[in-house]
């Protein structure tokens, strides 16, 4: 397959604009999920396990068959960088979907969010398999930062998911203020890592697509940690007061 570049610019473009466009619809109101859920009689539900598998395999599956069918002897830089990108979506797939307590999802969500894995697992595959330029062109130095910066978001990350899982007791449906970890600086730690991840990936593959999920990514969950923050300010009247959104010490 070759590198099909107009195909791979207006998806990226199209991402960006997408997440754009969700900053600017969900400045008063935030996607139906989790604990922003409003259900009505009409709304079809599905198991937070099941539906976190289905939505979120996409974005494994379509960049390995991409691997599997590609003629193209691929670069280990190549390699590296694309099994970055799985490895995190191997832990959404078959780790976090697995151990999550999270409330039943929405059809409608978990189909846009599957639709949304697919796109992008095509975009960053076909891309770094068949369109970057992994040459003396690209640092060494950024490669590096940005890998670095990727384990650490997905570090990050991971613990924060584990922190909030542990947060309640079996039976308990109570919300309880999180602690330790990035939770003493951010309400919001699992969201700065994910978003720490992504820009540090597209810092390390220096491409338009892996800076498009970035800058979507960024979009779609700075909001809802912001909107989460209000919430624990609101319920809990001792809540810390040193603690920001999302960015520690700035936001």
């Amino acid at each position: 397959m070759h590198c099909n570049e107009n195909l791979i610019n207006y998806l990226s473009f199209g991402i960006i604009l997408a997440g754009l466009w969700h900053l600017y619809q969900h400045k008063k109101c935030q996607t139906c999920y989790g604990r922003h859920l409003a259900q009505t009689p009409q709304t079809r539900l599905v198991p937070a396990r099941l539906a976190w598998f289905l939505q979120e395999s996409p974005a494994l599956l379509v960049p390995l068959l991409l691997m599997l069918t590609s003629q193209k002897a691929s670069s280990v830089g190549r390699m590296l960088l694309l099994g970055t990108f799985c490895l995190h979506y191997f832990h959404r797939t078959f780790i976090f979907s697995l151990l999550t307590k999270g409330k039943p999802c929405p059809q409608n969500v978990m189909l846009g969010a599957g639709f949304f894995c697919s796109v992008n697992g095509f975009l960053q595959g076909h891309y770094l398999l068949h369109c970057a330029q992994l040459d003396e062109q690209m640092s060494d130095c950024c490669v590096c930062i940005g890998l670095l910066l990727f384990y650490t978001g997905m570090a990050i990350n991971i613990h924060s998911d584990f922190s909030l899982r542990n947060l309640r007791k079996p039976g308990e449906v109570i919300y309880k203020v999180p602690t330790g970890g990035f939770f003493e600086y951010v309400s919001a730690a699992n969201y700065f890592g994910e978003i720490l991840e992504w820009f540090g990936y597209a810092m390390a593959t220096w491409g338009l697509p892996s800076l498009s999920f970035a800058v979507f990514t960024a979009c779609f969950i700075g909001p809802r940690a912001i909107y989460h923050h209000r919430f624990y300010k609101r319920k809990f009247k001792d809540y810390p007061k040193y603690r920001k959104a999302l960015i520690p010490f700035l936001l």
